[in-house]
């Protein structure tokens, strides 16, 4: 199913809530505990309008960590490269490329709402609705000169088999970004295992090569801390650590 611009409907009133607290990022954050991927969608449509908020109140960090990698990394000119933005959200990852001379973008999500706040920015050229991992993803074979996917790659969101799909949607020397997070509390111990072990066969396998990786102690604030603890912890225990990974295409 595509989304255009014009055909999305205002169906979620997009509102901006400057009184909001990190309380109530955090309790927005544990509110979605339902496996089923079409619970986690209804939660990501009434969810949108505060989105980006909550997480600049927990001090996201994953859309920066990965854009820095990538653009450190790409050696072409931006403005005539054509980006697939996978689990676009809100456009986030799209605001920070255009800074670095990015152009044209084609953006997926799995919830309609999120796709209409990313047609509100006017960087993308193409919006498309699609639940990875229950549908394939709408993007041609072998057409992107980057494909990036930013915290969606988590047990309960994205199927580690979904990697796949992101290196088949890369032209051959193209550029895979991927970040995710290492949220505690949460059954994912086992998602970064069969992660890495995917990127690894697809290394041997020859699809692609590893061309940068980027760890960090300060992914973000650590949503699922009791929050009436928060305060208690020590700053270093308040975050969570993430890894931003790039590979490169193989050519032939």
């Amino acid at each position: 199913m595509q989304i255009s611009q014009t055909s999305l409907q205002s169906k979620f009133p997009v509102m901006s809530d400057s009184c909001r607290t990190e309380d109530d990022a955090r309790a927005a954050f544990q509110s979605c505990k339902s496996p089923d991927p079409k619970d986690r969608v209804q939660f990501y449509d009434s969810w949108a309008e505060n989105y980006e908020k909550d997480h600049s109140l927990m001090s996201y960090r994953a859309p920066d960590l990965a854009v820095n990698l990538l653009c450190d990394q790409f050696s072409g000119s931006p403005e005539e490269v054509l980006v697939l933005d996978v689990a676009c959200g809100s456009g986030w990852v799209a605001k920070l490329m255009v800074e670095r001379g990015f152009k044209h973008f084609m953006g997926v999500d799995g919830s309609k709402a999120m796709l209409e706040l990313a047609a509100e920015t006017g960087l993308y050229q193409d919006l498309r609705l699609a639940l990875l991992g229950t549908e394939p993803l709408p993007a041609q074979t072998g057409m992107f000169d980057v494909v990036i996917i930013v915290g969606a790659l988590d047990a309960g969101f994205v199927p580690v088999s979904v990697v796949r799909e992101l290196c088949a949607a890369a032209k051959p020397g193209g550029f895979v970004c991927m970040a995710r997070g290492d949220h505690r509390g949460k059954p994912v111990d086992g998602y970064k295992q069969d992660l890495e072990l995917q990127l690894q066969l697809m290394e041997e396998e020859g699809l692609w090569s590893p061309a940068g990786l980027r760890q960090t102690d300060r992914y973000m604030e650590d949503p699922h801390l009791d929050r009436e603890r928060v305060e208690d912890v020590q700053p270093e225990e308040r975050y969570i650590s993430g890894t931003a990974y790039l590979y490169k295409k193989a050519s032939h």
